[in-house]
């Protein structure tokens, strides 16, 4: 039994550079802030070098040092990639990192196995620490390498600590744009500057979005968690996330003495609500009466509206569908349905699920900034959704083939539709999310020539799953 999580990110630095901090394993604390100490026995570091580690954590940490054997350098590489091991009982945890020179930066790819009899235990408590939040510790490292701000364009993200606004953060700064993140609450271990906002009224923060002499863009992702119970309250409360932090961010653009560059509002294909077997581009009509649910049209379409009006050279409206990656939230929930048997289809499985790969998701976002060569997308509505949505039983079938153990693979429960009204009252969430479904796709996208790295789902799952 084993678990493993590759990821990759680019950096805007010489390999040297990257390589510089990443050869000495005593600068891992500087970088991965799960590691609290990784100290060589000896250096030069080389293949057979033992070294002393310490996971972070008050309780795990002293434990760890007190109990576990010594890990060893397995690989060293000059220029190019260190692996460490570290016994685990029954098995091991074994961590890789390998750079490779690309077209204006390095590409860092870290690997994160744990193999063993236990490897399900050592997963939670070792390994998806070292592996967790893959892209801000790149952007720490893309720091400790010499990296700064080399472009002229300042991108504020509101909503920037969540998880796409953390991804498009670190993406931005590894590639040596200045990033502010508007935060209600300042988190000291962030390499971004932030600025503290209440997502409602102006202040100190609104000044932030302009500099003489640099052009300033706007990336709109603040809102709360959809994965509340339908209730008005819950309602407006998630309406009024996003319509407030967007008129905020909207008058402080009027307020400051020249445009935006750009301002991109997030927005979410679930204003369709429940499309059936409908195919949508942005040229579709939204639904109306009883067809657009309050809990998605009725969220959605205000938090559009209220970008209307932005002091900005252009304004995109960013629908996005379900977004997936290796850390994602949902990833995460739905993998552990079909490990369990649960991982059936849902409602009947017919609904439809527009999905995204995030990598592909970055780069509408880059180009939608301007950012991306050879790429020109226009102002107005785009569809952050790849080019073949699935039916929900058939995404439930490609996660069981990736995840379920032996027979559980071919079969697993289906979750009826009581089933799941059900749970969601247990869980305090919306069912709504499981039985809707939409056919989304983008015209837009389509038409300025964009090609996706992952159009098809089961590609996708499979350089996400591995």
């Amino acid at each position: 039994m084993a678990w493993q999580r590759t990821q990759t990110h680019f950096l805007a630095r010489p390999t040297a550079a990257v390589w510089e901090v990443l050869r000495d394993p005593s600068r891992v604390p500087q970088w991965n802030r799960a590691i609290a100490r990784l100290e060589p026995h000896e250096v030069p570091v080389a293949a057979g070098t033992e070294l002393d580690l310490a996971p972070a954590g008050k309780l795990i940490g002293p434990i760890h040092s007190a109990t576990a054997p010594a890990a060893t350098v397995t690989r060293f590489d000059e220029g190019s990639s260190i692996a460490w091991r570290q016994p685990q009982p029954g098995g091991h945890l074994l961590v890789d990192w390998s750079l490779r020179e690309v077209p204006g930066g390095t590409e860092l790819t870290q690997s994160v196995t744990v193999a063993g009899p236990a490897s399900v235990v050592f997963a939670q408590t070792a390994a998806k620490p070292i592996a967790a939040h893959f892209a801000e510790n790149c952007a720490r490292l893309y720091a400790l390498a010499g990296g700064t701000a080399t472009h002229e364009l300042r991108i504020v993200i509101a909503g920037g600590h969540g998880f796409l606004g953390s991804r498009a953060a670190a993406d931005l700064y590894c590639r040596g744009h200045e990033v502010t993140i508007l935060t209600r609450t300042i988190r000291p271990e962030s390499p971004y500057t932030q600025v503290l906002w209440d997502g409602k009224n102006q202040g100190p923060w609104s000044t932030v979005l302009y500099r003489a002499g640099a052009d300033t863009a706007v990336l709109n992702l603040a809102g709360e968690l959809v994965d509340l119970p339908p209730t008005e309250a819950n309602i407006a409360r998630l309406r009024s996330s996003r319509v407030d932090s967007t008129r905020a961010l909207v008058d402080a653009s009027n307020a400051a003495p020249e445009p935006l560059s750009a301002f991109l509002q997030a927005s979410t294909t679930a204003i369709f609500a429940d499309a059936g077997e409908r195919h949508l581009t942005e040229d579709s009509s939204l639904p109306t009466g009883a067809a657009a649910l309050a809990q998605m049209t009725g969220v959605a379409k205000p938090w559009e509206d209220a970008a209307a009006g932005a002091h900005t050279k252009r304004l995109n409206i960013l629908r996005t569908s379900l977004v997936f990656e290796q850390e994602s939230p949902l990833v995460d929930r739905l993998s552990l349905l079909a490990r369990v048997g649960l991982g059936g289809p849902v409602a009947g499985g017919d609904q439809w699920v527009s999905w995204i790969h995030l990598a592909d998701w970055l780069r509408i976002v880059r180009a939608a900034l301007g950012l991306e060569e050879n790429l020109a997308l226009p102002a107005g509505t785009i569809h952050l959704a790849a080019p073949h949505p699935v039916r929900n039983s058939q995404m439930m079938a490609a996660l069981r083939a990736r995840v379920a153990p032996g027979p559980l693979r071919r079969f697993s429960l289906p979750t009826p539709r009581p089933i799941l009204s059900a749970g969601a009252v247990l869980l305090h969430t919306d069912p709504a999310l499981g039985t809707t479904g939409r056919h989304v796709t983008s015209r837009v996208l389509a038409d300025a020539g964009f090609e996706f790295a992952y159009p098809d789902f089961e590609a996708a799952l499979g350089q996400i799953l591995g």
